[in-house]
């Protein structure tokens, strides 16, 4: 046994912890917004520091939707449906002022934000955002779901609780 390490842990708290430091986006890129998250996914940002690091263009293989650019009327089924085929718990993140808010497009065909059709977790504003921009939104979507996920182990028993360890008071 000399020189093997052992863990002991909760099958619960492995999964949190592995699915916490590994997200993987799908982006939806429509216009400029999506070249300003190519540039951020580039060596230069190096994302993979977060964790962010491996894109998925399927979204059965990915937990965040990065909406990047303009949606119009016409792809808002489609962003729907691309949003629905993605597995739980998945995450959006509306990248842009075009996606935000529909942007400086205050016309007919332009959906005036995503949140519309989709729920959003967080906003990264500008037009276009800058890379730091979407990196301090992806560190919010981090601990956003940190505080969703203490505040979930708050309200579920303990081990013990359920396990009828516990003593009488």
């Amino acid at each position: 046994m000399i020189g093997e390490s052992w863990i002991t842990t909760r099958f619960e708290q492995l999964e949190e912890w592995a699915q916490k430091n590994s997200f993987w986006p799908l982006p939806f890129g429509t216009a400029c917004c999506a070249i300003e998250f190519m540039s951020t996914v580039s060596s230069h940002y190096d994302v993979a520091r977060f964790g962010y690091e491996v894109v998925r263009f399927s979204p059965r293989q990915s937990d965040v939707l990065l909406v990047a650019g303009t949606i119009t009327d016409k792809m808002g089924p489609v962003l729907k449906r691309i949003y629905e085929q993605m597995p739980e718990p998945k995450w959006v993140v509306s990248m842009g002022a075009c996606a935000c808010s529909g942007g400086f497009y205050r016309a007919y065909h332009v959906m005036q934000g995503i949140d519309e059709i989709i729920p959003v977790d967080v906003y990264v504003p500008g037009c276009p955002p800058s890379p730091e921009g979407l990196m301090y939104g992806m560190l919010q979507l981090k601990e956003r779901i940190d505080r969703e996920r203490l505040q979930r182990n708050k309200e579920r028993p303990s081990h013990a609780d359920r396990d009828g360890d516990t003593a009488p008071a």
